[in-house]
């Protein structure tokens, strides 16, 4: 497992479409995709959890290629977690 740490931000760094959103699975073909859809994915829900302050992001790798980024509450709030499913 890697932790990656942020800081929670003066500003908001981008709307988000749902303030309920946090969960966002991903499914990739190709791993040039990889960095930068789960990028963007993190991005995303670093802005509801700093509306939140409450947790941080888990980044699970479920296979191959299929990935989710959520809120997560084992994480503590300012970090973002990688962990591989089982």
């Amino acid at each position: 497992m890697s932790t990656a740490t942020m800081e929670r931000p003066t500003a908001p760094t981008s709307a988000i479409s749902s303030a309920d959103a946090r969960s966002i699975d991903l499914a990739f073909t190709s791993a040039d995709q990889v960095h930068d859809g789960l990028d963007s994915a993190v991005e995303t829900l670093i802005a509801a959890a700093a509306q939140e302050g409450t947790c941080g992001i888990k980044v699970t790798r479920l296979e191959p290629g299929r990935y989710t980024v959520a809120l997560d509450e084992s994480v503590p709030f300012g970090e973002t977690h990688e962990v591989l499913a089982a």
